[in-house]
């Protein structure tokens, strides 16, 4: 239960205490800032306290917004200011001030709420109130004129338009979120949380999944209105956080994890339902879930490493871009031809009803290329004319993302005098040649070497920061030389079951990039040391790969793929879950990413 203290005179006919008491606030007066402070130190430390002036006029969204966002230790509208059990020391401090500047004939009775938000000394959160009403009325002509302003206002329209997130793909913006708000509305009504949503969109997309897996005509049909239906309940669960500003950690991380998890199973089942009709493409599903995950580290590492950056960027490429921005309709198809979660699912869905898994995976890999090289060129152009310098938090963010193994970390030790911008192309060129001689010469010595030599430059890569204007793309690089490497090898090891054991591998390793990539985003740091050792970092992973390779039948290098797999699964999977489990109950501070469409 959170507590608000009404300060000031109470006004006749006023339904403030109704308001606040349908917010989930046991509602308290006071008669001036003293009383205040007394009734505060009264309320137990772990509970949010609001302050509001018993005279305020507007409507109950903006007291939502203002009084109930998780995210925030402190907040205020006009007339109202909140804080939650962080913030609540900084909260007494500014009722004291306020009451000594009333016993010094400084501040009226009446008008505490505000004086507390101008002194209160941390950091303090206004929410954009846009078309809402939100004020203090000092005569009654003001305060009638207010309420006529809350009356012309639709504040559950505004709601409900605010719901959907600010900046999507154009398939979710026109063909998805005009009724989806609604949904996450009925949803909220009968109390259910983001988080249940969440899960069962994952349900409906395993279901799809199961679906394609069966290899019939009705079966694809099914999967791929399933696979719609579970993106509806994709954008439901954000637009119910938005709605009844039910934000949490874990639900940021259940959301973002869910969402990889549904699409990479989905992969898994249309290469099931085609070996059912005769057709293997675990290959292409493995190649199309590489191709995926590479473009999405892209996309976290180009902006971790700017993230904390203030400089204005002034590249033609940027300026460019403002042009465009400038023209509607180029926006719109920006955002379509880089593929987003929205588009991509749809065009997935579609292809899966009326065509075959291997026309769908054809298409989806041409336009996930596409849509890599278009971002990726782009991010290039403007990291090589950008001036602003990385900072330390961006480098950390970098160096972790490269997930880096005790092998490198030993190599790094050992003294060089190689300059790092010729390390930077030898690692380059070292991925290259690891992945031509695994397609070229499939398993054997000679990828093995190649391998010894990559994790030898893997290591001098890392022992430097990775402050160069193109060490974003050391991660997302690592990722295709192991990813890849893998996927060759399964597929030359010519056996069944190889490419369904590397497709489990890789994507327990990618779990792991995209959960230190969660992490980093709530500011917790990658993930703890021991586990990234255990798992052998990218560089022991793809050593390890070859190796078996080249020692095994194939038979025995499926069955060696199976428990490396498995093996990685579980760890990653325990401490993800552990962490993040009790992250919450420790009740870490509320997440909401609206970033971009994945």
């Amino acid at each position: 239960m959170s507590t608000a203290i009404l300060t000031g005179q109470p006004v006749p006919g006023s339904s403030l205490e109704g308001d606040l008491r349908s917010l989930g606030f046991d509602v308290r007066a006071a008669t001036d800032a003293a009383d205040a402070e007394t009734l505060l130190a009264a309320v137990p430390a772990d509970q949010r306290v609001a302050v509001v002036d018993a005279r305020f006029v507007g409507h109950v969204h903006a007291l939502r917004l203002g009084l109930t966002d998780p995210r925030f230790e402190a907040a205020a509208i006009p007339g109202a200011v909140t804080a939650k059990s962080g913030g609540r020391p900084a909260l007494a401090r500014a009722l004291r001030i306020a009451s000594s500047d009333a016993s010094n004939g400084s501040v009226v009775v009446g008008i505490v709420a505000d004086r507390v938000a101008e002194t209160l000394d941390t950091d303090l959160h206004r929410p954009e109130l846009g078309e809402l009403v939100a004020e203090v009325p000092r005569d009654p002509q003001a305060r009638n004129e207010a309420r006529q302003s809350v009356a012309s206002v639709d504040d559950e329209a505004i709601r409900l338009r605010t719901a959907v997130k600010s900046r999507d793909g154009f398939f979710t913006t026109y063909c998805v979120s005009p009724y989806s708000r609604y949904l996450a509305r009925w949803c909220a009504r009968r109390g259910l949380t983001p988080n249940q949503v969440t899960t069962a969109s994952l349900v409906t997309a395993l279901i799809a999944a199961g679906c394609a897996a069966t290899g019939t005509r009705a079966g694809f049909v099914a999967a791929g209105l399933l696979l719609l239906f579970s993106f509806v309940l994709d954008c439901t669960d954000g637009q119910l956080a938005r709605y009844s500003l039910q934000y949490s950690t874990l639900g940021a991380w259940l959301d973002a994890t869910f969402d990889r998890a549904k699409e990479y199973a989905y992969y898994a089942g249309l290469a099931l339902g085609a070996a059912r009709g005769g057709d293997d493409v675990w290959a292409l599903a493995l190649g199309a879930m590489v191709l995926q995950t590479c473009r999405h580290v892209v996309d976290f590492s180009f902006n971790e490493a700017n993230v904390d950056s203030t400089a204005a960027n002034t590249s033609p490429t940027a300026a460019l871009s403002g042009k465009l921005d400038s023209v509607g309709w180029t926006v719109w198809l920006r955002r379509m031809i880089v593929l987003p979660i929205g588009e991509r699912w749809a065009m997935i869905a579609v292809l899966t009803a009326v065509t075959t898994p291997r026309i769908t995976f054809y298409v989806l890999l041409i336009g996930c290329a596409f849509a890599a090289c278009y971002t990726t060129a782009g991010r290039v152009l403007r990291s090589l004319t950008r001036k602003a310098q990385r900072t330390d938090r961006a480098m950390r963010a970098l160096a972790d993302l490269t997930d880096s193994g005790p092998l490198a970390e030993l190599l790094a030790r050992l003294p060089t005098r190689t300059q790092p911008a010729v390390t930077r192309l030898l690692a380059l060129a070292c991925l290259v040649l690891l992945v031509y001689t695994a397609w070229t010469d499939g398993p054997g010595w000679s990828v093995v070497v190649i391998a010894a030599v990559y994790v030898l430059v893997s290591g001098d890569v890392i022992k430097r920061p990775l402050d160069g204007p193109l060490d974003w793309l050391l991660p997302p690089l690592f990722r295709a030389a192991e990813y890849g490497t893998v996927l060759i090898l399964a597929a030359r090891a010519d056996v069944n079951g190889a490419l369904p054991a590397a497709f489990g591998l890789v994507a327990a390793v990618a779990y792991h990039h995209y959960d230190t990539v969660y992490r980093i985003r709530g500011n917790a740091g990658a993930p703890p040391h021991w586990l990234v050792r255990a798992i052998g970092g990218h560089e022991g992973r793809t050593l390890l790969v070859t190796v078996l390779a080249a020692l095994l039948t194939a038979e025995d290098f499926k069955v060696a793929l199976t428990v490396l797999a498995v093996a990685v699964a579980l760890l990653v999977l325990f401490e993800s879950i552990r962490y993040w489990v009790t992250a919450h109950r420790r009740g870490a501070p509320a997440v909401h990413d609206e970033g971009e469409p994945a």
